[in-house]
């Protein structure tokens, strides 16, 4: 049987159509990168530190991945967790994220901040804060933290949203105590621009974390056409603007349309060391 040139290029169009789809509903959106990051720190010459950044959870439901996800996490045992906003996006769910954390182990330490969508999903932000300390997790609303790990201080901010709150970096830093490291928390990268011209002496930042983005969500060779509001010129990977490093998260759910596409969900681990 002979198969013409037309239908054999139509049935190949159809099959790699079929398969980009299937990415894009599927296998992009549930299959999440466990992404490392090697940061060169003096600080952390002798005592690798382990950070673990989670972003975007647009927590629905706590599907198998995400049960998987914990279950590596606390395989990893990092020092600390990072949970840079949106975790929900429905004032209903906020069980499902006590649900998450509770898979997660409690004696990890955890900070959280607040994105866009916790604001307009129109939470009760008590019940969201007992919702995290129940889990060992503070929520850092322009607030600043210190935590010893590995021997060394760390200093995390955490900013509130740029869209949803009132952002306000020298506020947040008004507690600021001398480090070893600083960290800054921030939702909408843009507002990154802000907190690396306005740091200075002790308050020097040296690692900004961030989401939002999605990586774009839909990402075609690198035209994101649907890149939200609050982004500014950041997508996701990492930045350098005045001696800050600048890393904004691809996240892990979806808003609007339930797909990724040339943006595949991720969790981060930095590893620090000399």
């Amino acid at each position: 049987m002979t198969i013409s040139r037309r239908k054999f290029l139509l049935g190949g169009f159809i099959v790699t159509a079929g398969a980009l789809l299937l990415d894009a509903l599927w296998g992009e959106q549930f299959f999440i990168e466990q992404k490392l990051v090697y940061l060169d720190t003096d600080p952390f010459a002798d005592q690798h530190l382990k950070v673990l950044q989670i972003s975007d959870l647009h927590l629905q439901s706590v599907n198998y991945q995400l049960e998987q996800l914990a279950k590596d996490i606390n395989k990893h045992q990092p020092d600390i967790i990072a949970i840079t906003g949106d975790s929900i996006d429905a004032g209903k769910n906020h069980y499902v994220l006590d649900e998450f954390l509770q898979l997660i182990d409690k004696n990890i330490p955890k900070v959280a901040i607040l994105g866009n969508w916790e604001y307009w999903a129109g939470l009760s932000f008590s019940d969201l804060t007992d919702i995290y300390q129940k889990h060992n997790c503070q929520l850092l609303v322009n607030q600043n933290k210190r935590f010893d790990l590995k021997g060394k201080s760390v200093s995390i901010t955490g900013i509130d949203d740029y869209i949803g709150g009132k952002p306000d970096f020298e506020k947040a830093v008004k507690e600021h105590q001398a480090s070893d490291y600083h960290i800054v928390l921030n939702h909408c990268p843009v507002y990154s621009d802000t907190i690396a011209k306005m740091q200075s002496g002790a308050t020097k930042t040296d690692l900004i974390l961030s989401g939002h983005t999605h990586g774009g969500q839909l990402n075609i060779l690198g035209f994101a056409p649907f890149k939200p509001w609050g982004s500014g010129k950041y997508l996701k990977g990492m930045y350098h603007q005045n001696n800050t490093r600048i890393y904004v998260s691809r996240g892990i759910g979806t808003t609007k349309l339930p797909i990724r596409f040339g943006a595949r969900s991720e969790v981060t681990l930095f590893h620090f060391k000399a």
